[in-house]
C-alpha cells in the first residue's frame, strides 16, 4: 500500500476534454532514445522542501520506493509522488499545475509537455509491454486474447487516451480481436482494481502491474504484446519550483540504482 506522500489524482469529467490529443502508445517526440543519467547521483547540494513527482500510475510501485531511497540520500527533500493517467497528468501541467518531475507512461504525453515549452531534455527510462489479467483462479477460463471477444464476459480496458488503452488498441487492432470491453478506465491501476476485485473477468494491463498484484490476480501472457512497447520518458520541468532536487531525482531514477529498482519491479530496460 502507498503511504500517504501519494496524491491520488481525481479526474473530474470536464477536464476530460482533449485527452485523446495527447495521448498514445509507443509512438511519439521529444524525447531522447537514451537517459541522461548514466551513473547514480553522488551527495549533490539540493534545496530543502517537497518536489512533487507526476508519474504514471503504472510507475506507482516502482517509484515508492525509488522515493523512498532518494529521501534516504537527501534528508532535507520530502518527495510527493502524483500518480494518474499520463494524458491526464500532461494536462495538468500544461493547465499550471505546480510539478517538479514528469514521468509518463508513453512518449506523447511527454511530448505535449515538451511542446508547450514546460520540459526539455526528456529522456526514455523503463520500457513495459501488457498482459492479460483475470481474478485469482481465473474462473473464466481466460486462456488468450481472443476471449476477450466473447459476449458473455465483463472486460476491462484503459481509455484509449491514455498509454495502456492505446497499446492495448494497438495490440488488439494487430491480432484482429474485436473486443468488447464493459468498461474503459482512466488508468491501468483502475482496471487491475476491477480484476482483483471481481467486478471483471479479465483485463489488459502492463506486466509490472499484474505482478505487484501479487496473489490476487493472475497473469496470462500474451505473445504477441512483445511487438507492441511502451517507452517510458522522464524529465525534470523547467519551471520546477525546486530544480536541483528534481535534476537529482531524475538523475537517481535514470542512474545505476533506479534501473536496478525498476528492472525488479518488471519493468525493461530503455
Amino acid at each position: 500500500m502507498l503511504r500517504s506522500r501519494v496524491a491520488a489524482v481525481v479526474l473530474a469529467a470536464a477536464g476530460l476534454a482533449g485527452l485523446t490529443a495527447c495521448a498514445g502508445g509507443s509512438g511519439g517526440s521529444g524525447t531522447s532514445a537514451e537517459p541522461s543519467g548514466s551513473a547514480d547521483p553522488t551527495v549533490v547540494a539540493v534545496e530543502s522542501g517537497t518536489i512533487t513527482v507526476f508519474a504514471a500510475a503504472s510507475l506507482a510501485e516502482a517509484f515508492e520506493e525509488l522515493a523512498d531511497r532518494f529521501e534516504e540520500r537527501h534528508p532535507e527533500v520530502d518527495v510527493v509522488l502524483n500518480l494518474g493517467g499520463s494524458a491526464a497528468l500532461a494536462q495538468q501541467i500544461v493547465a499550471g499545475a505546480p510539478a517538479d518531475v514528469f514521468a509518463a507512461a508513453a512518449e506523447p504525453p511527454m511530448a505535449r509537455v515538451v511542446d508547450a515549452a514546460l520540459a526539455d531534455g526528456a529522456a526514455v527510462f523503463a520500457t513495459n509491454t501488457l498482459e492479460l489479467v483475470v481474478p485469482a483462479g481465473n474462473p473464466a477460463g481466460i486462456t488468450g486474447l481472443a476471449d476477450l471477444a466473447r459476449d458473455e464476459l465483463r472486460i476491462a480496458l484503459c481509455d484509449e487516451s491514455v498509454p495502456c488503452g492505446a497499446a492495448a488498441a494497438s495490440l488488439l487492432d494487430a491480432e484482429g480481436v474485436d473486443a468488447a470491453p464493459d468498461t474503459l478506465e482512466s488508468d491501468v491501476k483502475a482496471v487491475l482494481t476491477k480484476v482483483a476485485l471481481g467486478e471483471v473477468d479479465a483485463g489488459l494491463v502492463y506486466v509490472t502491474d499484474v505482478r505487484a498484484a501479487g496473489d490476487a490476480v493472475e497473469g496470462v501472457e500474451v505473445p504477441a504484446a512483445a511487438s507492441v512497447v511502451n517507452r517510458y520518458p522522464i524529465a525534470d520541468l523547467v519551471d520546477a519550483p525546486h530544480p536541483a532536487a528534481a535534476a537529482a531525482f531524475r538523475d537517481f531514477v535514470t542512474g545505476r540504482e533506479g534501473r536496478d529498482v525498476l528492472e525488479r519491479f518488471g519493468f525493461g530496460a530503455p
